[in-house]
């Protein structure tokens, strides 16, 4: 009688991985496409933060060319929108992406769908010019406690 529930036994263990197999594989591909999205979440932030820079020093056109250069982005899937708020130094400039992140894991892209990815960044204007801190800092320190240069 111990044989038979032996085979019995191994029978319903075949059966029950059958059964579950497909759920675990679902399950890490979910977990895979999971990660990739956060991975291009990342890389939607730093989009941003460059639009928003390259607005920051050359101005809201230079936001969009900027963004779309960042690397490991679909630059067709990419929307940039910059506002600022007037022109001179210390204002702001704030920078909005959307991206329509592509979903490539099998089964797994097909629950998840296409989602949009958003980032804002917001960063104050430079001085265009830039040269008198520039001047500044090629200059080297000020005077020492005694009113002589250090060195």
């Amino acid at each position: 009688m111990s044989a038979v529930r032996t085979r019995s036994a191994r029978g319903q263990a075949s059966v029950e991985l059958v059964l579950v197999l497909p759920v675990a594989v679902l399950a890490l591909l979910l977990v895979i496409q999971v990660g990739l999205l956060a991975r291009t979440q990342v890389l939607v932030v730093h989009a941003a933060r460059e639009g928003a820079r390259a607005a920051a020093v050359d101005g809201p056109g230079a936001a969009e060319a900027a963004a779309r250069r960042s690397p490991g982005i679909d630059a067709d899937r990419l929307a940039v929108a910059v506002h600022r708020e007037a022109g001179s130094t210390g204002d702001l400039v704030r920078v909005a992406v959307r991206y329509r992140a592509a979903t490539d894991v099998p089964l797994a892209g097909a629950l998840v769908g296409e989602p949009t990815l958003t980032a804002e960044v917001v960063m104050r204007v430079e001085d265009p010019g830039g040269s008198a801190s520039f001047e500044r800092i090629r200059a080297g320190p000020g005077p020492g406690p005694a009113g002589r240069r250090p060195g």
